[in-house]
């Protein structure tokens, strides 16, 4: 990281602590809906063939336009996560700080999302809400879209047309993926391949959230909801050095990006409102 953006983000003595004085409202948990007895029958779904589009604005447009969906449902998720993990927070500080503060079930949603995240949860205390807090938080949808675009080859890959991994993720179980053409001897992982888009985006995030490698990311993202400062796909780009090889260089060539496509990525969004 810059050592400009650690000034900048150090500004004002902040400590990871006064994360938790941002709270959201009370989430309650949506019923478990009624399962049919007799279902749909499953259609098969197939990524659009975005080579086939000769025009650049188009050709990006439908792409971002394809994703968005699965990304804001994602960060949906991921959000309300965070609201239930604030409102236990406040509920066992409330009521005495002890244990016996919350319910068997919630903690055993606690538990289920330390382990998601990969937070140790050995005990009720303000550390382990804090470690969690850090993990569970969204990714701006900009800075999604244009790595997916960037690692796909705007969807056109192997990868992302046969296993809807537009990010370049990689598994290590024999037989979990495609193996790269270009891979060296010594290598043995494989770029992973998911059952829809869904699975996909979910990895993805998931991956950014919890792994060791992305930290600055999530330090980055947790100071700036401290100083009360706008979560930018610019900002966070800066914890993604580890992403790629190409390092620093990568980094910035994703910030070009998201100014660069910017228009496209919300121009949906602004023919929902104007009609």
């Amino acid at each position: 990281m810059h050592k400009s953006l650690r000034t900048r983000l150090w500004t004002g003595g902040v400590t990871l602590i006064g994360v938790v004085s941002f709270l959201y409202p009370f989430f309650i948990p949506p019923k478990v809906p009624v399962v049919e007895t007799n279902p749909l029958p499953v259609v098969a779904v197939t990524v659009p063939d975005f080579s086939k589009f000769k025009n650049v604005t188009e050709k990006k447009r439908a792409f971002f336009e394809y994703l968005s969906p699965e990304v804001d449902r994602q960060n949906e998720i991921i959000l309300s996560q965070r609201t239930l993990i604030l409102a236990l927070y406040s509920q066992w500080q409330s009521q005495g700080r002890v244990t016996q503060a919350l319910s068997e079930a919630q903690l055993d949603r606690l538990t289920a999302l330390a382990k998601t995240y990969g937070v140790q949860f050995k005990k009720l205390d303000d550390t382990f809400f804090e470690k969690l807090l850090i993990k569970v938080d969204v990714i701006p949808k900009e800075l999604v879209l244009v790595q997916a675009a960037n690692e796909s080859a705007w969807g056109t890959s192997r990868f992302a047309r046969q296993g809807f991994n537009f990010f370049g993720m990689w598994c290590y179980r024999k037989g979990c993926g495609f193996v790269p053409r270009r891979r060296d001897d010594d290598m043995n992982h494989e770029v992973a391949k998911y059952t829809n888009l869904a699975q996909g985006v979910a990895k993805y995030l998931n991956t950014l959230n919890r792994h060791f490698a992305y930290r600055d990311l999530r330090y980055i993202r947790a100071i700036l909801r401290q100083t009360q400062q706008p979560i930018t796909a610019e900002m966070l780009a800066e914890g993604l050095l580890h992403y790629s090889e190409r390092g620093q260089a990568y980094v910035e060539e994703l910030q070009a990006m998201i100014r660069v496509n910017r228009k496209h990525i919300h121009s949906q969004e602004r023919k929902i409102e104007n009609s």
